[in-house]
Formats: structure tokens, C-alpha cells, sequence
């Protein structure tokens, strides 16, 4: 059965599933313009996810080879997998932030084995276990990187430039770079009073920034040539902030469900993270390297039970957290540590 929510206000939603994830699926939004209807995100590069797509389109009586334009919140394969098939289908234009399109080009023209050997390098660094480093390398012997999502992604053709208003005829979507789950993370300002009347400044398309019962994951996005010490948790803390001062009327996120009072979503979050950097605090009264930080954080499930791949997300999201305590001076490396380890101070 299609799964499509009408928003009002010529704003629809399609649950597109997302392949073996507890997430469930992404919302992809279908905004009616005066030159036709526009995309938020596409979702999932996968045969059912595209039929779902279509299918949903079909129930609010749209063609996909009449997508106007496809606006992509961040460069992650269940916003962005479908977009090029879209455009190939449309003619549609896709925009998305210029940080996260340098992520989508330099994944396109990097050799698999380039990145397995820097990945295995980044993570023998932070302390990860022989056995955890054995796949990589058996990986970049067998090839098995080149069926990984996100390799041969389309490339936007346009910039989404914060602050200014989308070219969307007959609608006022503005743009609010909103960093930190990606370095181009975007959430999209619908400017525009609520259909049901609903009190505060319109609605937000909030990406994965803000999420009705779930705090995004916060990691590293490093370009290997570029020596740059990034914050990505002091990003999203700053973005949510903002995001927090609107004073939008509803959210329209992409997972879970709409939720009015993002101001109080705000306000969980940045709670949430405080809370946590405490915690965190207290678990380096021992020096830790980021590997053994991630292995004693709090998960959705035991560390023995986290997959391998999520364990490289788990551990890039310590690593995010100890920037940001090392940045607040609340913890440091220990001179000498290798791999590198670090304490509270």
C-alpha cells in the first residue's frame, strides 16, 4: 500500500523504504510549484524504494517525468540514492549544499582502494583492533568496496546557497545551512503562513538535523588531503540553535513523523548532548583512545551486537565528541599516547 501523507498547502510525503535499516524509511516531500512539483530528498537507491517513489507520486497525480527540480538536504544514500535516476527520468535540476557535493565528487573519483587504505589508517590510529582492520584490507584485495552505496551518486547541478530563497515559482523556501550530521546539511524554511493555521513562521523541512524521538549521529566527514580539525558536534550544537529561534509552526522531518514545537526539540537535544558530554567525561578519568571510548558509550545496543560497518559510525562519533570536549577544554590527548589516547582535565 502507498504511503503518503498530505501536509496542505500543496505539501505531500512518501514513506520510501530504506533496504535493511531500522530506520524504516525516509519521508521524501513532493512540493507543489507554479512549474511543477519539486522533491525533498529521493530517497534510497533501490529498486523497491524507487517503485514506492513512484508509486506515491502516482496517488497524488504526479508523473516522476514531471518533477520540476530535486532539493537534497544532505549527501547520505537515503536522501540522495534516487536523485539521478529522477533527473534522468525529468530533466529535474538537483541542489544541494557546495560542502556536501565536494563529498559527493570526491567519493565519485576516488579509487575504493584509495579510501580502504585510508580508512584502515584513520582507524588503527583511534586504537581499533587487529581483527576489526583484517576485513578492510581483505576488502580492498577483493574489490567488495565498489558495490557500497554512494560510489556513483549524481552529481547536483546546483548550488544551494544559505540564507537565500530556493527557486521555487510561486512558493518562499528559504535555505538554513545547518552543518554537523553532514558538513552541507541544509534544513529548507517554507516561509509561508500554516494551511491549518497553526500559531508561529511556517514549516521547516528539517533533513535529519531535527527528528521527532531520535538524536542524529554526529561524526567525522574528513577529506584525506585536507588537514583542517573540524567540530562537527559544535556545528550541530550552533545549528540547532538557530533552528530552535524560528519559531516554525510544525516540522516536517525526514523520518518518524511531523511534530509541532521544534523550539522544545530544541531544547531535548541540546540537553541530550550536554548530558552525554558528561558522561563521557567521567568514562576518561582513564586515558581512552577513541576506539575504547566507543566500545564504553551508550548504543541502541550492546557493542558486542553492533555490526561491523556501524561500528566505524560508532567510533567516528566518539571521536566528534572528543573534539568537542577538547575544544571546550574539558579533555585532552595524552602527549606521547600511541594510539592516541585522551583524559579529563
Amino acid at each position: 500500500m502507498t504511503q503518503v501523507t498530505e501536509h496542505g498547502g500543496g505539501v505531500w510525503s512518501i514513506k520510501v523504504p530504506i533496504p535493511d535499516n531500522p530506520l524504516g524509511h525516509t519521508l521524501v516531500h513532493v512540493v507543489d510549484t507554479d512549474r511543477g512539483p519539486v522533491l525533498i530528498d529521493t530517497g534510497w537507491d533501490d529498486p523497491e524504494a524507487r517503485d514506492t517513489l513512484v508509486d506515491g507520486l502516482t496517488a497524488i497525480g504526479v508523473a516522476l517525468t514531471g518533477i520540476h527540480g530535486v532539493v537534497v538536504t544532505h549527501h547520505h544514500p537515503d536522501h540522495h540514492g534516487l536523485s539521478g535516476q529522477v533527473r534522468e527520468a525529468s530533466g529535474a535540476w538537483i541542489a544541494m549544499h557546495a560542502a556536501d557535493t565536494a563529498i559527493v565528487r570526491r567519493t565519485r573519483e576516488a579509487e575504493p582502494g584509495t579510501w580502504l587504505t585510508y580508512l584502515a589508517t584513520k582507524l588503527t590510529a583511534v586504537g581499533a583492533p587487529e581483527e576489526h582492520l583484517a576485513p578492510l584490507r581483505a576488502a580492498r584485495t577483493g574489490g567488495r568496496m565498489r558495490t557500497l552505496p554512494g560510489l556513483r551518486a549524481a552529481l547536483p547541478d546546483r548550488d544551494i546557497v544559505p540564507g537565500d530563497l530556493l527557486p521555487l515559482a510561486g512558493r518562499r523556501l528559504r535555505a538554513i545551512w545547518t552543518p554537523g550530521h553532514t558538513p552541507g546539511h541544509v534544513c529548507l524554511h517554507l516561509e509561508e503562513n500554516h494551511p491549518a493555521g497553526l500559531p508561529g513562521h511556517g514549516r521547516l523541512f528539517s533533513g535529519d538535523h531535527l527528528l521527532p524521538g531520535i538524536s542524529p549521529h554526529i561524526g567525522l566527514y574528513e577529506d584525506p588531503d585536507d588537514g583542517t580539525v573540524t567540530d562537527p558536534l559544535g556545528d550541530y550544537l550552533d545549528s540547532l540553535e538557530r533552528i530552535g529561534r524560528l519559531g516554525v509552526a510544525e516540522v516536517l522531518p525526514a523520518h518518524q513523523h511531523a511534530f509541532p514545537d521544534a523550539a522544545g526539540r530544541v531544547r531535548e537535544l541540546l540537553s541530550h548532548h550536554e548530558e552525554r558530554l558528561t558522561g563521557l567525561l567521567a568514562l576518561l578519568a582513564t586515558p581512552l583512545t577513541p576506539w575504547q571510548l566507543a566500545e564504553r558509550m551508550e548504543w541502541n545496543r550492546p557493542w558486542d551486537r553492533i555490526p561491523y560497518g556501524s561500528r566505524n559510525i560508532a567510533v567516528s562519533e566518539a571521536e566528534a565528541h572528543l573534539r568537542r570536549l577538547v575544544k571546550l577544554g574539558r579533555a585532552e590527548a595524552v602527549p606521547g599516547s600511541e594510539p592516541v589516547t585522551y583524559i579529563a582535565v
